[in-house]
């Protein structure tokens, strides 16, 4: 969480704690926290728990979004550019949507194309692999939630490695 929106990780460690999740981890100054809650409750409600209790603590209305440890990892097989010839993990993102978007959303970029820079959709990421760098790329987070309607996050692939481990 950044810009005007900065939440100290301490203090966003501290709206994990007082909704009772255990084990919980922050990744630097990022907005990604680790947690175990009780699993008898959907991601969906604790997102809602969680974005609640920040516009509750800080007035901010921050989407949430939440992904299992499962999940995380299937991220791994599921990367299409792992096998790109001379593949370079820091040209790489995954941008995390709240929603699974629907066919009509991806049908509007699908066809899209600004090479070299490569994009997948496979169910709630979109994958980014962009050779030359993320600098002059037309295809991230922005792109995505104007053409598609969508809301994410964008986590580079070392961010998302480095949380797996923590997990």
């Amino acid at each position: 969480m950044t810009g005007h929106n900065s939440i100290k990780m301490t203090d966003l460690s501290m709206i994990y704690h007082n909704l009772g999740f255990n084990s919980i981890q922050t990744y630097i100054q990022s907005g990604n926290v680790v947690f175990q809650a009780d699993k008898e409750i959907t991601p969906r409600v604790l997102a809602g728990r969680i974005e609640q209790e920040i516009l509750a603590k800080f007035s901010y209305v921050l989407p949430v979004m939440l992904r299992t440890n499962v999940e995380l990892n299937d991220l791994i097989a599921e990367n299409p550019f792992l096998q790109e010839k001379n593949f370079d993990p820091a040209k790489m993102a995954v941008i995390f949507l709240r929603e699974r978007p629907a066919d009509e959303q991806i049908d509007r970029v699908i066809k899209i194309s600004y090479p070299p820079d490569k994009f997948k959709i496979h169910g709630s990421e979109i994958f980014i692999y962009c050779p030359d760098g993320f600098g002059k790329t037309k295809i991230y987070t922005n792109f995505f939630e104007q053409k598609m309607g969508v809301v994410g996050t964008a986590r580079n692939w070392k961010t998302i490695t480095a949380i797996l481990q923590m997990t």
